[in-house]
């Protein structure tokens, strides 16, 4: 899967969902139900995800179905025949997938001891690779479009966010230990200085002290 690896490579906020690709992957062979039952899962928990975050409430009961309807809805495309068929495709797909986890599943019923072993059999590795290839293509299109709709603000680091004036403990503490230093009529505090020549030592200083002072 990837192609879904490299989206969320991209798009940090899905990181969490590296845990289901690992699963899907390694059981596509041996165990496909446990695939199935990870794909499943992964295709809900995108869904859910851009619900929440586009504040859509969601019944408990929700079927994949309807999480992925949801989902695609929220997205904010036009009410047209093409747009309306896509999301009816890609949420059969989800309860495709839901229900063929269930009809080859170990633990969803009782099985005899011949249906467990031959329960992979029923779906030829062609027919695994497509459902999973198909899951992935899903999932990239989702997130793709909803971080397209939905950009996030690269977070500021401290060298952009610290005020010289913020840091009021530290200053104190630097100017006692240096002082203040003279050039003709003009005097600035030793942190000041340290601040306005090279912020990142400044900072590399106020990490230690704050570090320091947790410590303590």
């Amino acid at each position: 899967m990837d192609k879904l690896k490299k989206t969320i490579e991209q798009y940090g906020r899905w990181a969490e969902l590296a845990i289901y690709i690992g699963r899907i992957e390694t059981h596509i062979e041996s165990d496909f139900s446990h695939s199935l039952e990870n794909a499943k899962a992964l295709l809900e928990t995108i869904g859910k995800e851009i619900c929440l975050s586009k504040g859509i409430q969601l019944s408990e009961t929700s079927s994949i179905n309807g999480v992925l309807k949801n989902a695609f809805s929220s997205l904010g495309y036009t009410n047209s025949n093409l747009v309306n068929q896509i999301a009816s495709a890609l949420a059969t797909i989800g309860q495709q997938v839901g229900e063929l986890r269930n009809e080859i599943g170990i633990s969803s019923h009782g099985k005899s001891l011949e249906e467990i072993r031959e329960r992979n059999n029923r779906v030829d590795i062609l027919t695994r690779e497509f459902l999973i290839d198909t899951v992935e293509i899903v999932s990239c299109f989702l997130i793709r479009n909803f971080e397209n709709e939905n950009p996030r603000k690269p977070k500021e680091t401290l060298e952009e966010t610290l005020d010289y004036w913020e840091a009021e403990e530290f200053n104190e503490f630097w100017d006692d230990s240096f002082g203040e230093f003279e050039m003709g009529n003009y005097a600035y505090s030793a942190s000041e200085i340290l601040y306005n020549v090279d912020k990142q030592a400044y900072i590399n200083e106020y990490n230690a002290f704050s570090a320091s002072e947790t410590t303590e």
